[in-house]
């Protein structure tokens, strides 16, 4: 429990202040940390990931900065893509979906290095409404890879969705974290619902405590997300996911029998 709670409380934190990443973090947690097997951390991940970013979103919804035509697009793409993906993941063998995720980690590292505030692409128009007619294929496509992911991987997807609404529709990054937080609900609860089979093999005890303490941080960060300096924190995190995807990787290829204990 108290290794679930500690987990619970930096993914929360992550997810809180960043609006993506934390996530990330979840499956390997769940499998290496609290020792559940594979099949059971993807849709145990997907309860924290909702959960804790459904708390991340309440303060934001007073500051009105929530795009909600934006999140519901993504969200609708997402939907059939995560049951896509789900299906997809269990075709593969549980060594390489931890591989897969592992290549995953490396991407969302390198994305978070790489953070960029480069608006060129944006669909603003001058009146600061969006152009869906110039990005709706764009939004669209992003958002059934981010529901993809969701679906096989059990992550939120925020680490593709926040720059995308930066770089694609012109948010700011206070709009593009708070619009990703809906995404990302909407997605896990899509998600969930595609793994409904394995909810016989869930630990609820261990869930219960992991997702409590994830919301419990989720929800203190996002009222002090703009207090908070971003890009040391992207920083370190990106160190951190590095590091988990080294760990993750090397369970995958010389410990394979872990993915499977519960």
């Amino acid at each position: 429990m108290a290794t679930a709670i500690l987990f619970g409380l930096l993914i929360g934190l992550l997810l809180g202040l960043l609006g993506a990443g934390g996530a990330i973090l979840a499956v390997p947690a769940l499998v290496f940390g609290v020792g559940l097997p594979l099949h059971a951390a993807i849709p145990a991940s997907l309860v924290v990931v909702g959960a804790s970013a459904l708390a991340g979103l309440l303060p934001r919804l007073r500051r009105h900065v929530v795009r909600w035509p934006v999140a519901l697009v993504f969200g609708a793409a997402g939907v059939p893509a995560a049951f896509a993906g789900t299906a997809l993941g269990r075709l593969l063998p549980e060594r390489w979906l931890m591989l897969g995720f592992a290549a995953l980690m490396v991407a969302v590292a390198l994305r978070m290095l790489g953070d960029r505030t480069d608006h060129s692409g944006a669909c603003r128009t001058r009146a600061g409404t969006v152009n869906w007619r110039r990005c709706l294929p764009k939004a669209l496509a992003t958002g059934a890879a981010v529901g993809f992911l969701t679906g096989m991987f059990g992550v939120g997807g925020g680490f593709v969705i926040v720059p995308a609404l930066i770089l694609l529709l012109g948010l700011t990054t206070t709009e593009a974290v708070a619009t990703s937080l809906a995404v990302v609900v909407i997605n896990a609860a899509s998600g969930l619902a595609a793994h409904a089979g394995a909810a016989a093999d869930l630990d609820y005890t261990v869930i219960v405590f992991f997702t409590a303490a994830a919301m419990a941080a989720s929800l203190v960060a996002g009222r002090l997300a703009e207090k908070v300096p971003a890009k040391p924190l992207r920083t370190g995190f990106a160190g951190v996911v590095l590091a988990a995807a080294a760990g993750t990787a090397a369970a995958a290829i010389a410990a394979p029998h872990l993915l499977a204990a519960a």
